[in-house]
């Protein structure tokens, strides 16, 4: 498999201020030096406590934050250096699945709003076809185009979620604690509607979580994140079998049994 993502070297830092009364600015180095590729249609978890820097590479990948040093090559091209039309048509080929289905629908869009809107700000055609396909890929009917995001329960939402996320086709998804906020038995249908439909449409995803059980379940691999740094990298089998670093020894040590 050819590589879709290649970060090389990259470094984000904030700058922090300690007190109000004494503004001494110090530097916060939320990124070291990170380095990682991932392939096409590879899933790909990042996983590490919070705080730890998971966000922010997502964020950068996404273009919603400039780091200061480093590249992020998408199909061997530096996203850092697209200008705004090559953003723009960036934004097609990568999507994001938020956190919280409660608040990532605007809650006076009806479904077919919310699914159009993107169509409409790339000037798509046949519009109501791809909402209609979309829709059905993700479970759910034609009928609940019609309805507002408080009809439908928190999986139903997500579902919603994903379907916006994929109503450009693209390529790559950053998916961030996609399930976190729901059941247990209603994750795993997340889940298990990921990996379906990583397997229909091609995709590659970036996972992530905190969650190894689910991690283990649904990557091909993964990259353990420890304040700002990537401190382990590989296949999942071999992650969790034979940990190198401290740091992800730890985290297999606090592992809780849930059966998907």
């Amino acid at each position: 498999m050819s590589v879709l993502i290649s970060i090389k070297n990259l470094e984000k830092t904030y700058d922090e201020v300690h007190s109000f009364l004494t503004p001494k600015k110090e530097a916060n180095h939320v990124l070291k030096n990170i380095n990682l590729e991932i392939k096409k249609g590879e899933i790909v978890s990042l996983v590490g406590e919070s705080g730890c820097g998971k966000s922010t590479l997502a964020n950068c990948i996404l273009k919603l934050i400039t780091p200061e040093s480093g590249e992020i090559l998408f199909n061997n091209q530096n996203i850092l250096k697209f200008n705004k039309k090559e953003t723009f048509e960036y934004r097609k080929k990568i999507q994001m699945i938020f956190q919280n289905p409660y608040s990532s629908l605007n809650p006076k869009m009806k479904i077919l709003e919310t699914l159009e809107e993107p169509l409409i700000i790339h000037k798509e055609k046949n519009r109501y076809e791809k909402i209609e396909e979309i829709i059905s890929l993700v479970g759910l009917s034609s009928d609940d185009l019609k309805k507002y995001p408080h009809e439908f329960s928190g999986g139903q939402r997500q579902r919603i979620a994903i379907a916006r996320a994929l109503i450009l086709k693209p390529e790559f998804i950053v998916a961030d604690e996609p399930v976190s906020a729901l059941d247990v038995s209603i994750s795993a249908n997340i889940i298990n509607l990921l990996l379906d439909l990583r397997e229909k449409l091609n995709l590659t995803i970036l996972f992530i979580s905190h969650d190894l059980n689910l991690v283990r379940y649904l990557s091909d691999k993964i990259a353990v994140m420890n304040k700002g740094s990537i401190v382990e990298f590989g296949d999942v089998q071999d992650i969790f079998e034979n940990p190198k670093d401290e740091y992800t020894k730890y985290l297999l040590s606090s592992i809780r049994t849930i059966k998907i």
